[in-house]
């Protein structure tokens, strides 16, 4: 099988890039820039983007199927143009070069947040209506934007297009090279520099299960198999307060102290995020972040289990393996967590 990529320089594209091949399959992967996620991998790149029809067709030709990965994460409510741009018009545009290069095959990565997340006392699965089908105050435009990428590819497969769908949750892992958005929190949490944390939680899943999952999800498709499905690919529900702690003791820096109730963060969050912004930083907490963090606790995966494999590893192998690699590559501080001291100190 030849895979084509997009968004390949990212976390979970590189990850899956590295599967395919460790599976055996060729990968042709649509770069941009800054691609160190795929240094000293026998890929084939074509440079181009979203933006550029050309370039998406140019990847896509000859390709057994597409694996559309490139989206943009964005916690702020003021970035609508951005990740509309990328999540919505940026899936029409590889659904329309599929169509031109003649690919009939799709795995798509939507997101848990384009799922309607209420009612909370029953899991989220694979049922559940997209976010934006009914009307929803302050709906976060990376969430509407998922539900509307995502619909766009129901609709083609309405046309002949054979597609997956995909659904992780907040993922975290190793090659998280930029680094995600989750990885500067580890980052933060292990070099000591997060002051304090928050109440709340989410569903975190290692990205190298989710490029696993992925992986069989495209050699279902091309075997013939899977095409008009939908797959969640959760790992398991944790507080901030319980990574925090699996960081503290991968690195002997102590976890935060204090921890804010949600009310609290939220009356925090626009100065937090306005200060974020004029210091030139992405902010992490902000409004939207907030809200994510009491989302629904129960996501199903059933169904990846059953169809893709998915077998998700302990989220504490995660925090470690992911706090080792950022180590490894000077990110963060080396530590020893016997001592509590950031070896070399005495």
């Amino acid at each position: 099988m030849i895979a084509a990529v997009t968004g390949a320089t990212g976390h979970v594209g590189g990850v899956l890039a590295r599967t395919l091949l460790e599976r055996g399959h060729g990968v042709r992967a649509l770069v941009r820039d800054d691609g160190r996620t795929l240094e000293g991998l026998g890929v084939e790149r074509v440079h181009g983007d979203l933006g550029d029809p050309a370039s998406l067709e140019r990847a896509f030709a000859g390709a057994d199927a597409v694996v559309h990965a490139a989206a943009h994460l964005s916690l702020l409510r003021t970035d609508t143009r951005h990740v509309e741009a990328v999540n919505v018009a940026g899936t029409a545009a590889v659904l329309a070069a599929c169509k031109s290069a003649g690919v009939h095959r799709l795995v798509h990565f939507s997101s848990i947040h384009a799922l309607e997340q209420r009612p909370f006392d029953r899991a989220v699965d694979e049922e559940r209506p997209l976010a934006d089908e009914r009307p929803v105050r302050g709906l976060p435009p990376y969430d509407r934007s998922k539900a509307a990428g995502e619909r766009l590819v129901r609709e083609a497969a309405g046309t002949g297009l054979e597609a997956v769908i995909l659904n992780p949750t907040g993922m975290l892992g190793p090659f998280d090279f930029k680094p995600s958005l989750f990885g500067r929190v580890l980052v933060a949490l292990a070099n000591g520099r997060l002051p304090a944390i928050v109440d709340g939680g989410f569903d975190w899943v290692d990205v190298r299960d989710v490029a696993a999952s992925a992986a069989a999800a495209a050699e279902l498709l091309v075997a013939g198999r899977a095409a008009g499905r939908r797959y969640l690919l959760p790992g398991r529900w944790a507080s901030l307060a319980e990574v925090a702690g699996m960081v503290a003791d991968c690195t002997g820096v102590p976890a935060p102290r204090w921890s804010a109730p949600l009310w609290a963060a939220r009356v925090g969050a626009p100065f937090s995020t306005a200060a974020a912004l004029v210091l030139g930083h992405r902010p992490l907490f902000t409004g939207v972040s907030l809200a994510a963090l009491r989302g629904n606790p129960q996501v199903s995966g059933e169904r990846a289990a059953a169809d893709l494999e998915h077998r998700p590893r302990d989220l504490r192998d995660s925090v470690a393996d992911t706090v080792r690699w950022f180590a490894d590559r000077g990110i963060i501080a080396p530590h020893d967590p016997t001592s509590g001291r950031k070896r070399g100190r005495p």
